[in-house]
């Protein structure tokens, strides 16, 4: 399971630092996407087969559905880390996720969630939750 938050940044040639607490969960490599939020999301091995055998159940007539496991895939690319357990971000997900340098990388659970720093730490974040929806959300789930 993925915990914790992490400032790190991304350098001129677009590789990022994935924390060590991070890395030895991961193994060998990873799978890095888009979020469903400004984010991107890297997923272990394990974890994105998963993903994919899920996804393999909703059905092609769903216009929606179809929409996401598109956008889902198609964003997807697999990492392997350097020595220094780095891995490089694509143009098109640092560019997606509004990523210029700073970054806030937090683990959640099955995956670990990449933000731009100035977009989590922006206002309008919905990234965030306002303590009484928290309480409310937590409810509606029997917590």
């Amino acid at each position: 399971m993925f915990m914790g938050t992490y400032n790190n940044s991304i350098d001129a040639k677009n590789r990022m630092i994935v924390p060590a607490k991070h890395r030895d969960q991961l193994g060998d490599g990873c799978v890095i996407t888009i979020g469903i939020e400004k984010c991107l999301t890297i997923y272990s091995q394990e974890s994105w087969n998963k993903q994919a055998e899920k996804m393999e159940s909703i059905p092609e007539s769903d216009l929606e559905s179809r929409k996401y496991v598109r956008l889902f895939f198609s964003h997807a690319e697999e990492c392997t880390f350097d020595k220094q357990g780095r891995i490089i971000i694509p143009e098109h997900l640092k560019d997606y996720a509004g990523i210029t340098k700073e970054l806030v990388t937090m683990g959640v659970k099955t995956k670990i969630e990449v933000w731009a720093k100035e977009v989590w730490d922006a206002p309008d974040n919905r990234g965030k939750i306002e303590p009484d929806k928290w309480a409310d959300a937590l409810l509606k789930y029997g917590f």
